[in-house]
């Protein structure tokens, strides 16, 4: 069993931080379905926090069913970084995690996220205000580089141990590719940083499919993998893969426990969120979950000319049901 400090990770598997998709609702519906050992909180502003913004303070929101959770973090004063670090340990978060893999210009313009790979000194002043900071465990996210040309993963990965952070994730493309390409064809690069250093490295970056996961453990020695937007797609992926891991027969979902996900998922955003926001998500979730699911094009099609959640609702149920009476 992977261990971050007093903190295990079992089985060693991450749900990644991703924006607008790690709320709560979507942490909790992973961590029910089981499988997973960590899940990560969409990425906080540190500025943000340290200020109290009564939004930012909202997305942070937590319950003890979740644990252990990582609380992400990212920003480019080390000051702040350092105090906000200290709000998510007083926040009861059990990781804290550096984002220094964001590859989004409004990150990048900031000098924040992956942009810190071009300035490792900032990178290594952040780490370190932020490990002297706290006392939970400290692990920092990053990719292969800015570029191809400027491969400095190894370099920011030893920065990282040498301060202090208890583990490293590396997410297997540059931050020019954003999510282009098949990181797959890199994933090379998280074996040769798992050579370099002592502490646990979690891979990321293109795992797909349960059998994915195994095949990154094996070529790269990782310790840990950590998947993202494959659990948008599947969000039974985590305990797929345990099952596998475990030697087990990995049961796919069923119609029917995707309708009742789908639709308590939907009901829960549809409860918090406001109604022009509520659709947005809504139709982005719908687009992932009904991946693969027979007829799920129709229901695509057909959620983009309703303007309510009431209607948004009826309509996936309506699909449901006739799913249901045409099995």
């Amino acid at each position: 069993m992977l261990r971050l400090g007093p903190v295990p990770l079992d089985p060693p598997l991450v749900l990644a931080p991703m924006a607008g998709v790690t709320d709560r609702d979507f942490r909790l519906i992973v961590r029910r379905i089981g499988g997973v050992g960590l899940v990560t909180m969409e990425f906080i502003a540190s500025r943000a926090l340290v200020r109290g913004v009564a939004k930012t303070l909202d997305l942070m929101h937590f319950v003890a069913e979740e644990r252990p959770i990582s609380i992400q973090i990212y920003g480019s004063d080390p000051d702040t970084m350092a105090e906000a670090a200290r709000q998510v340990e007083a926040m009861g978060a059990d990781v804290c995690d550096i984002n220094m893999g964001c590859p989004a210009n409004k990150v990048l313009k900031g000098c924040a996220g992956c942009a810190l790979m071009g300035d490792l000194e900032l990178a290594r002043r952040i780490v370190a205000a932020v490990r002297r900071a706290i006392s939970i465990p400290l692990t920092v996210k990053f990719r292969l580089g800015l570029d191809h040309e400027r491969p400095n993963f190894l370099e920011l990965g030893r920065i990282c141990e040498g301060e202090g952070a208890q583990a490293v994730a590396l997410h297997a493309r540059t931050a020019r590719q954003m999510f282009s390409g098949d990181a797959r064809e890199r994933w090379g690069e998280i074996a040769r940083l798992k050579a370099a250093l002592a502490i646990p490295v979690i891979g990321n970056g293109d795992v797909r499919e349960p059998a994915d996961v195994l095949a990154m453990l094996a070529e790269t020695g990782c310790d840990a993998v950590m998947i993202g937007r494959a659990a948008t797609r599947n969000p039974w992926i985590f305990r797929q893969t345990a099952d596998l891991m475990a030697g087990r027969a990995p049961e796919a979902a069923s119609l029917a426990a995707r309708r009742e996900l789908i639709l308590g998922h939907f009901q829960l955003v549809a409860a918090r969120e406001e109604s022009r926001w509520a659709l947005h998500k809504l139709r982005k979730f719908t687009g992932w979950y009904t991946h693969g699911v027979p007829r799920g094009r129709e229901l695509r099609q057909r959620i983009n000319e309703l303007e309510d959640v009431p209607s948004f609702l009826a309509a996936v149920e309506a699909f449901f049901e006739q799913s249901d009476e045409a099995a």
